[in-house]
């Protein structure tokens, strides 16, 4: 379900088209304003509230909604009671929203601590990843989320050495995991994917050697944005000569005598790289269940004491698969990523038409984990993605997988106080603008009506630099300064949901906490309509 594209209430507007998240459906790295998101990472929590206090009065037009969506559910709230509340707090009466923690423990024996239930997509081998890693590496590290390394980020890299399947050397992948390590204070956690390519090309034996006991490893299934291998795009025919040569599909094929001539003439400016498609060779589930035994058996003798998997929106039967491999193997984490999220690269009509719309595929993971459970088999630690990206999305899809969903993972809602942060810098500091893909020469009125310095713009950036010290803030990069604002809003904005519904610590949001808004909603989450909720013990209230 779309979203209207301003808000006059919080003084937002979409430069295109709006889709469930409230994100544009193509968000652009130099985008001078100013959706929620956007606007967010600047002034934090005062885009929690209505705009211009004290001249306006706001009501919501948020009618009974149509169809199904994660729109079409809505929180409960609880008039009495606390729970996971401390209970000194709670008798005497002096609770307040920001006593409810945001702390999550993931793993299998829950030795991961995130300050809170959110975690990146994958970043992976697309530019943009790479152009503004070290703004979401290290607003993770200094919010405590796990950052995701995405998928061929050594095959693409032009400085890696890889021969025989052994890589000499990864100076990007390097970069990346050092980037979130130097501000890691011991919460989230970096995160490795492994797609087929990697695995051909050595990745996991490197990372062993180095960061084993520092890494998460992900094996990757897949994506809600496509269901074939990972993408990019690149405009030199040299580069794709060489990404040809490093083994991967190019197309057109850069090597015809035809396709030079074109790209000679102007007619082909640009070559797709593709990935190989996983498990082509097996044909059914049982060979695809010894096949991931095993390979996670190898990376646990590699050294990686924490191993994950990441799937995408395919049918009931891979996501059955999915659960109940990250059961048996004991994973640390299973990402399942619904239909209706980003992308660096897919093909569009693939992107519109493909996979398991993220709320129907929330509800069966939610069946599929709670038939393991009833059989006393091993749930593992869940994070569900897809589209997701304000405070309400966030507890609405921890309260439908509840109690086995423990993170909520983000992609252009992380990513977008990347890009912002890199452009007020760039525009600030001209000298540093071509080393953080900043793209804008001055600061838009969008934000220079909001300050014009990053003490002045920044909500954030105050209780940051108290973190940090003066000096050590120097070092950091605007776009993690945004995230950290980002985050800091969407944390605020979740302890408000919870302590609207009682609720003070992530374990204790449950399934009773929402509510279906329309019958339809209602059949397909098996969350009951909002007014039957409780029907029966109001009616005893009625007649006791």
């Amino acid at each position: 379900m779309s979203q209207l594209k301003n808000n006059d209430v919080l003084g937002t507007t979409n430069r295109g088209t709006p889709c469930e998240s409230g994100l544009c459906t193509l968000c652009k790295a130099d985008c001078q304003g100013k959706c929620e998101t956007w606007l967010g990472s600047m002034k934090g929590r005062e885009i929690l509230y209505p705009r211009d206090f004290g001249q306006v009065t706001a009501g919501s037009d948020n009618l009974s909604p149509v169809g199904i969506s994660y729109n079409s559910l809505k929180i409960q709230g609880d008039l009495y009671g606390t729970k996971g509340a401390d209970p000194k707090l709670a008798k005497s009466g002096d609770t307040l929203f920001t006593d409810v923690s945001l702390e999550a423990k993931i793993g299998h024996k829950k030795n991961i601590t995130c300050k809170y239930p959110l975690m990146t997509g994958a970043l992976g081998s697309t530019f943009i990843a790479a152009k503004y890693w070290s703004s979401f590496a290290t607003g993770c590290a200094l919010s405590g989320v796990p950052v995701v390394v995405g998928e061929n980020v050594v095959g693409v890299d032009k400085k890696a050495e890889i021969k025989n399947g052994k890589i000499k050397k990864a100076p990007e992948m390097d970069r990346r995991i050092d980037s979130y390590l130097r501000y890691s204070d011991g919460y989230g956690a970096i995160i490795v994917q492994l797609n087929v390519e990697d695995a051909r090309n050595g990745v996991a034996e490197y990372i062993a050697e180095k960061y084993a006991d520092k890494v998460t490893i992900e094996l990757k299934w897949g994506q809600g944005a496509k269901n074939i291998g990972g993408e990019i795009q690149v405009s030199d025919i040299e580069y794709a000569k060489f990404l040809k040569d490093r083994g991967y599909l190019v197309d057109p094929d850069p090597s015809l005598p035809e396709t030079q001539a074109a790209y000679k003439a102007g007619a082909v400016g640009h070559f797709a790289r593709h990935s190989r498609l996983g498990y082509t060779a097996l044909a059914n589930s049982e060979q695809v269940t010894k096949n991931f035994t095993s390979q996670v058996s190898y990376l646990r003798k590699l050294g990686f004491k924490s191993v994950s998997l990441k799937t995408g929106a395919y049918g009931m039967e891979a996501l059955a698969l999915a659960i109940r491999l990250a059961s048996d193997c004991k994973l640390d984490l299973l990402t399942i990523d619904g239909a209706g999220g980003g992308t660096g690269m897919s093909p569009w009509d693939m992107m519109e038409h493909w996979g398991v719309p993220n709320i129907l595929l929330h509800s069966k993971v939610h069946e599929y984990a709670s038939i393991l459970a009833a059989a006393g088999k091993n749930v593992p630690d869940l994070a569900l993605g897809g589209g997701l990206a304000k405070p309400s999305q966030i507890f609405k899809a921890l309260a439908l997988g509840s109690p086995y969903t423990k993170l909520i993972c983000m992609g252009r809602g992380m990513m977008i106080p990347g890009f912002l942060g890199a452009n007020i810098e760039g525009a600030l500091h001209p000298e540093r603008r071509a080393e953080i893909s900043g793209n804008w020469a001055s600061l838009p009125k969008t934000v220079s009506d909001i300050g014009d310095s990053a003490e002045t713009i920044f909500a954030g950036y105050h209780a940051l630099q108290a973190k940090l010290g003066k000096q050590e803030m120097k070092s950091i990069p605007y776009g993690a300064i945004a995230m950290w604002t980002n985050l800091d809003r969407l944390g605020a904005g979740l302890q408000q949901l919870m302590a609207g519904a009682r609720k003070f610590t992530l374990q204790d949001i449950a399934r009773t906490d929402i509510a279906s808004a329309n019958r339809e909603t209602e059949r397909e989450t098996k969350i009951p309509f909002i007014t039957d909720v409780n029907n029966e013990k109001a009616k005893n209230i009625l007649l006791g």
